[in-house]
């Protein structure tokens, strides 16, 4: 839904300024994704663009509803300078078609794992996801936002209700951290970090001390 994706990028722009850079991934049987960087200071932040195009459905459904379902785009700042952080973008675009692939249901608390450094040198190669609303506020959708199979090849549809576009902030875990996570749960791990002052956004940062 290209109307969709143009509230979304309106959305991004109004909360983080404009992008000064953007990058386009098409993966095989999939849309295409966009991830967009802007610069705030020190801090470089990428957004995805093409996530919320489509909504996330239960894999164990049978049949996917092509209308409603959650809808999410991802949020990474990191510190500028630091590492060569614009590795990230094909990343990014990865866990961004994920739910299309993969058929995940990307929410607050999930573990996303890419399998390698997020950039070179990370200690990272797996994401936590935090809760949405704070950054970048949700975008509401009208509900009379055309939608991709309507009747008639493009009518509107207005029967239901069009679940808000989430923007999910994504937090680096370590090896370490990752693990403890799993066994301890997201809340613990984020208790940690915030009782250890733990800057987030260090993109070499080490591992918080666990118990």
């Amino acid at each position: 839904m290209a109307e969709i994706l143009a509230l979304v990028e309106a959305r991004l722009r109004t909360a983080l300024g404009e992008p000064d850079a953007r990058a386009a991934v098409t993966f095989l049987g999939t849309d295409r994704i966009e991830v967009l960087r802007f610069i705030d200071g020190d801090i470089v932040r990428y957004a995805t663009l093409g996530m919320s195009a489509q909504p996330m459905s239960d894999p164990t459904a049978v049949l996917a509803d092509p209308v409603k379902g959650p809808r999410a785009e991802l949020v990474l700042s990191v510190r500028g300078g630091l590492a060569d952080t614009d590795q990230v973008l094909r990343k990014l675009a990865v866990l961004a078609a994920s739910p299309q692939v993969e058929g995940l249901i990307v929410a607050p608390g999930a573990s996303l794992d890419v399998g390698e450094p997020l950039w070179p040198g990370a200690p990272f190669t797996s994401v936590l996801v935090a809760e949405s609303g704070g950054l970048v506020e949700d975008l509401e959708l009208d509900e009379a936002v055309p939608r991709s199979g309507s009747a008639g090849g493009g009518g509107r549809e207005t029967g239901g209700t069009l679940e808000p576009v989430r923007f999910l902030p994504l937090l680096p875990m370590t090896h370490n951290e990752a693990a403890w996570k799993r066994v301890r749960g997201a809340q613990e791990l984020q208790e940690k970090w915030l009782s250890q002052g733990t800057d987030l956004r260090d993109p070499l940062r080490h591992s918080v001390v666990l118990d």
